[in-house]
């Protein structure tokens, strides 16, 4: 049996989002910035693609930008919220410790450039305290970004609580919702967001798109500079077919967010149920407050990497984190913000199921990995001195 349970790194693209990329590059071929019949018709498409984005927002179709995905987003947002900073002598940036990479390596540059950036560290349930980003804020803030969910282990954060003390204290507030984007329910207006990261790849659309949204007011410096695209703020003739795949994609997750977000759940609850029965394991983040789709244990005495190498062998795709740091043999970041020794921290497992996955494919997984576990404790060293008394469990 196959079974996909890597849908935080990517996901399958769904059938709407394919039909709309084809009919683009059938009957939209041209360019939206020309001025004849078949320009126009493609900037129609544009338009239509940019309000269905908005709507799903609930933002105003002026605020949306296109990008080449999250990290670009993510990457402009940031700089942008430095620079208009720097003007007024607001060099602060308040963050956390398990951002994405996109964000913590778009911090590390800045403060080689004179910024100084507060890293907050998250609690063993993987959720940053509003009040500890409250107490963060110094009179220098320029802008506080903290991450709608994590992509490793999918705990939800306090966007609202967060967003409403930055609007009070008139400082930018930026969130990477890349993870949770078409997952669970994102209101710009409600949530109190100045700028916000998506990107399609994550919820059935085509990689390579994604959105910056900017609410009025927000000054935006360009990171690409060419033509007058994106008015003004994103240089490059617009990737319609992805474009529009991206739009009918979060369209179609948006309208059935709540159904699939119950079977879902159902599914990841069974998975946390079966694995947690594994002796000396650990769930990564809240029980509860977490992505419908999003499971991150640690098992001592074991290697992730030998685990994911096992379970590919068995036909079942998953992760030990982010899919961007996959070629690093060092211990995720994430993990170690929760305050796990190194040694836990290497014995991770990321499955991130999604609406397409079924029940029989999630009793392989239970059946599949408490085997190989045993398999792997078995050849370690390690797991015997633990068993011997010789040294202490950790979990």
């Amino acid at each position: 049996m196959k079974v996909y349970a890597d849908n935080a790194a990517t996901t399958r693209i769904s059938e709407v989002a394919k039909k709309e990329m084809l009919l683009c590059m059938d009957k939209f071929y041209g360019n939206p910035s020309s001025l004849h019949t078949v320009g126009q018709e493609a900037a129609e498409k544009l338009f239509e693609a940019r309000k269905i984005i908005a709507d799903c927002l609930n933002a105003d179709i002026k605020d949306i930008y296109f990008t080449s995905g999250g990290s670009e987003a993510d990457n402009q947002a940031i700089i942008s919220a430095a620079e208009a900073g720097k003007l007024k002598g607001k060099k602060h940036i308040v963050s956390t410790a398990f951002e994405h990479h996109a964000v913590l390596h778009t911090l590390k540059r800045l403060e080689t450039q004179g910024f100084d950036v507060t890293y907050l560290d998250v609690h063993r349930n993987g959720i940053v305290a509003a009040e500890e980003v409250e107490q963060a804020i110094r009179e220098d803030t320029a802008l506080v970004t903290v991450m709608y969910a994590n992509n490793e282990i999918g705990t939800i954060q306090p966007i609202r609580e967060i967003g409403e003390l930055c609007r009070k204290k008139g400082i930018l507030f930026h969130t990477d919702a890349v993870q949770a984007a078409g997952h669970i329910k994102i209101d710009v207006q409600e949530d109190n967001i100045d700028m916000l990261s998506i990107s399609a790849h994550k919820f059935h659309g085509p990689k390579g798109v994604g959105v910056l949204y900017a609410r009025k007011g927000v000054r935006l410096f360009n990171i690409i500079e060419g033509g007058a695209q994106e008015r003004g703020k994103r240089a490059g003739t617009e990737n319609l077919p992805a474009i529009c795949g991206m739009a009918a994609a979060f369209l179609e997750a948006c309208e059935n967010r709540e159904k699939n977000a119950k079977k879902v759940s159902r599914l990841r609850d069974l998975l946390i149920e079966h694995l947690s029965k594994i002796p000396h394991s650990i769930l990564n983040g809240d029980r509860y407050n977490r992505l419908p789709g999003t499971v991150n244990f640690c098992f001592e005495g074991i290697e992730g990497e030998s685990l994911l190498l096992l379970l590919d062998a068995r036909g079942i795709a998953a992760s030990s984190g982010s899919a961007c740091t996959s070629g690093s043999l060092d211990p995720s970041h994430v993990l170690l913000a929760l305050g796990l020794p190194h040694e836990v921290a290497h014995g991770s497992l990321r499955l991130s199921i999604g609406e397409y996955n079924t029940e029989e494919e999630i009793q392989h997984i239970i059946q599949t990995v408490p085997e190989i576990i045993g398999y792997l404790r078995n050849m370690s060293p390690v797991w015997e001195e633990l068993e011997k008394g010789e040294r202490k469990h950790v979990i």
